[in-house]
């Protein structure tokens, strides 16, 4: 796995994008699945930013591999800050109008709803969020 380490601030996210977009530079998926794939790292990315650490600042670990069967990007959210799993959350209920919803949720549902997996676990001392996407635009 290639990895990248960043101070977790929301100034980094055009670099952590673009991390994530150079694994995907020789690999022939559609337009749809990198956007999709880049609203699910920036969803993520942000709310480390944001809340791992608050008020303080830690690192973030991005980890990114391609897998050949199926053809998928593997990509690894690592931070040290406080103990949260976002799959927990319930998800929002998209049938009410705006004025009904809960405030919240709408990100990370967003993410369960575009990648073909996302899995957490709390190992070490460590949030570990892994997301994958297969990658054939079949």
């Amino acid at each position: 796995m290639k990895e990248l380490i960043v101070e977790a601030d929301t100034k980094n996210l055009e670099q952590v994008i673009d991390f994530i977009n150079r694994e995907l530079e020789f690999r022939q998926c559609s337009d749809k699945i990198k956007y999709e794939i880049d609203i699910a790292v920036e969803e993520i990315y942000v709310n480390i930013a944001n809340y791992a650490y608050s008020p303080e600042i830690g690192d973030a670990r991005i980890r990114c591999e391609i897998e050949e069967q199926p053809l998928q990007i593997v990509i690894q959210f690592l931070d040290n800050g406080r103990p949260y799993n976002p799959l927990q959350r319930t998800d929002p209920d998209i049938n009410l109008c705006l004025e009904e919803r809960q405030v919240g949720g709408l990100g990370i549902y967003l993410v369960k709803q575009s990648m073909t997996s996302v899995n957490y676990e709390y190992r070490g001392g460590k949030n570990i969020l892994t997301i994958r996407k297969e990658l054939d635009s079949n």
